[in-house]
């Protein structure tokens, strides 16, 4: 096979070195810089087939040599939609894991997976989406309300979090060649957009300005910042103007304020609601020229083709659209694709590397670092040693789809929580299965005889895409993907009470699989330890395992809150903050942003600002001692969270501005630095227009959730 690779190969650089003399044209010049290279390109282009190269679904300009492309690809957690790759857990899950280095080398292996599959599909004549290397990920909207069912595909609530984590994303799926791109990272969707999703073409958010700057916008800007190739205007309006025909959004912000130099995208046929859905102009002609005068680049549909007829009615210029092609060009000479490909250094990863052993374990890393455990009465960890029957049921035991979640590819070798557990116990060990219990049905209920016989009761509930998720895709949804209530099926809750009630003082182990938080008071009473494994990606059954027999310690924490009611969360379609999230709400949940338990006990020592390496701008270090107190190695995420002693109206209660994931040796102490963001303490100021980090004295609070607060320092900054 790898005879075969090496021939197919070389067939390929010397197809592209005829290519190159065929086609001498100064675009297809290496030599030349990319604006040299754009602009030689535009000149030689016809209106009809600029518009073409602005459509996601790009044909083939055969007199210049240029073949399609199709910009449309995927890759919230893997290599999506098109055939295998490995499968992380979902984004969700990996912002459990607030480790922002795994983040990065997760999307480095991504962009392995997407550079290899993309050059074995170009070598078997094969372009067809999802193929390509312009990934519409990451999703960095602030998961501001449990119900929405593409929460998951988001790294939380918090601002900070999802910053850090998307950035990590952004640097690791993009490379550090100086001339390539590795692959093209996208920031979506772009803003104010986190649901309904039954009236995503056509709500107007209208947030507060102060929520808009301090809680919608800071991950945007973040992600500019680590230069992501790309933005995603989304479906529905801000301030009354579609997100995808904003001046304000697109050009004044994006482009001026931030200085973001990449391509706009628009979500996928966004530009057809701003004729159909928004009614702000009354034609397609008109949506294609509002779209390219604000600032979209390339369009998701079909709009685009009507940019002939609006030159030709005088609505935009010839010029206007050359404007907006010219970072489109610019994002495919970095990709390499109008050069050979001996030229590009990522053209050389080998087909073999999909999906292979190392990137299998580092899925099984991040699904065991995103569990998060959050009960246990000192059951877990499991003893083998001590049990010889073991009964697992539950509608998500052997479920695959709850592996998955959304936006993903298939491994082939995908591992459930059932398979996980019979993996760990081996040959003389008893594990019997049955469901038990549908998954919002509550006609059936089955195993309560095998339940009888078993030592230890291990039960998987929860949610999968089938109940959350975009519009249209969650089967058994009849409200477009969202949920309406975030309460556990009740059915489920029900067969918790009769196992309960079957098994008496033997031990009950919940495993609960969702893409958001789920309101589950009486499961947690009745469970003697309760672990949340989000979607966990294809080695989600073996990760649980060794959590639960003690092969690993958990140290997942939660970056959404769980509330202990759908009665506590303010109306979905409202945009303001007041009352979501734990920066701002007011009562009791059930279990705070942050929250997660160890086998492990930690001890908080004494911390201090080290003021000595700051300079302006530049972030704080805190430096901290911890000690772990047990006689379990294990790892702890330390927390740093912000607040203002006198806080004004609109100030959030405490915000999170640093966080570090940390091994800790049983019994040892370490010393910890943690950088803390300047820029996340700052507020908006609506007279100034601008953020300001007011003279005052501020509070640092360190803990192990925004809850658990163990040290507080006070200190005016510099």
């Amino acid at each position: 096979m790898k005879h075969l690779y090496i021939i197919s190969l070389f067939v390929l650089l010397i197809s592209s070195s005829v290519y190159a003399q065929q086609y001498s044209y100064p675009f297809l010049d290496h030599e030349l810089d990319h604006k040299a290279r754009t602009e030689d390109l535009i000149s030689r282009l016809t209106l009809v087939e600029k518009a073409n190269m602005m459509l996601y679904n790009s044909l083939a300009i055969e007199r210049l040599g240029i073949p399609e492309y199709n910009w449309w690809n995927e890759c919230l957690h893997g290599v999506a939609r098109a055939g295998k790759a490995t499968v992380f857990p979902q984004a969700i899950g990996l912002a459990a894991t607030f480790d922002d280095d795994l983040i990065f080398r997760i999307a480095e292996v991504i962009s392995d997976e997407a550079r290899a599959k993309h050059h074995e599909a170009v070598r078997r004549g094969n372009r067809a989406q999802y193929f390509g290397l312009s990934f519409w990920t990451p999703n960095i909207n602030i998961f501001r309300d449990p119900r929405w069912g593409r929460g998951q595909e988001t790294y939380g609530e918090d601002p900070y979090l999802t910053a850090m984590m998307g950035s990590a994303f952004v640097k690791g799926l993009q490379g550090d060649d100086p001339r390539y791109l590795k692959a093209a990272a996208c920031a979506k969707h772009y803003v104010v957009h986190s649901g309904p999703e039954v009236s995503r073409h056509h709500f107007n958010a209208v947030p507060d300005e102060i929520d808009f700057r301090e809680t919608y916008l800071p991950a945007f800007r973040e992600l500019v910042k680590a230069d992501v190739e790309a933005i995603m205007c989304a479906y529905n309006r801000t301030y009354g103007e579609p997100c995808c025909g904003s001046p304000f959004l697109l050009h004044k912000i994006l482009r001026e304020e931030w200085g973001f130099g990449g391509h706009v995208v628009s979500d996928c046929w966004a530009l057809d609601d701003i004729w159909a859905r928004h009614k702000v102009k009354d034609n397609r002609v008109e949506a294609a020229s509002m779209a390219v005068q604000a600032g979209v680049n390339l369009n998701c549909g079909y709009i685009y083709t009507y940019l002939p007829e609006a030159v030709e009615k005088g609505l935009i210029s010839e010029q206007d659209v050359d404007n907006a092609l010219r970072p489109l060009l610019h994002t495919r000479f970095r990709l390499g694709l109008f050069d050979s490909d001996n030229l590009n250094p990522y053209t050389r990863i080998p087909p073999e590397i999909v999906n292979c052993d190392a990137h299998r374990q580092l899925a099984r890393e991040a699904a065991v670092k995103s569990i998060v455990l959050l009960k246990n009465n000192g059951v877990l960890p499991l003893n083998k040693d001590s049990i010889n029957n073991i009964f697992v049921t539950g509608p998500m035991a052997a479920d695959l789809a709850v592996l998955a979640g959304n936006y993903n590819g298939y491994s082939g070798e995908m591992v459930t929580v059932l398979e996980g557990i019979v993996n760990h116990v081996g040959p003389g060990i008893a594990v019997d299965y049955t469901t038990g219990v549908l998954l919002n049905n509550d006609s059936i209920f089955y195993g309560f005889w095998h339940a009888g016989y078993a030592d230890v009761v291990i039960a998987v509930i929860g949610i999968n895409r089938l109940l959350e998720g975009e519009e249209g895709d969650a089967m058994l949804n009849l409200k477009g993907g969202d949920r309406t209530s975030i309460e556990m099926p009740e059915n489920q809750v029900e067969y918790i009470r009769k196992l309960k009630e079957r098994i008496g003082n033997k031990k009950l182990i919940v495993v609960v699989s969702g893409g958001s938080a789920i309101a589950m008071p009486e499961v947690e009473e009745l469970s003697d330890a309760l672990l949340f494994a989000w979607y966990p990606g294809e080695e989600g059954g073996n990760a649980v395992a060794d959590v639960i027999f003690g092969n690993e310690n958990p140290a997942g924490r939660l970056p959404i809150t769980f509330y202990k009611s759908t009665d506590d969360l303010p109306p979905f379609d409202d945009y303001s903050m007041q009352g979501r999230t734990y920066r701002f709400f007011e009562g009791n949940v059930q279990f705070p942003f942050g929250y997660g338990l160890s086998y492990s006990s930690y001890e908080y020592l004494e911390a201090k600002i080290d003021y000595r390496e700051k300079r302006k701008e530049q972030p704080l270090t805190l430096i901290v001692n911890i000690k772990n107190t047990s006689l379990i190695d294990g790892e702890e995420v330390i927390q740093v969270y912000f607040r203002t002693p006198n806080p004004e109206p609109r100030t959030p209660f405490k915000s999170l501005v640093g966080f570090k994931r940390v091994f800790i040796p049983a019994g040892k102490t370490v010393r910890v630095k943690i950088l803390l963001s300047i820029d996340f303490m700052k507020r908006w100021d609506v007279e100034k227009q601008e953020y300001v980090l007011y003279p005052d004295q501020y509070e640092f609070l360190i803990g192990a959730s925004s809850e658990d607060i163990r040290v507080e320092l006070t200190s005016h900054l510099p």
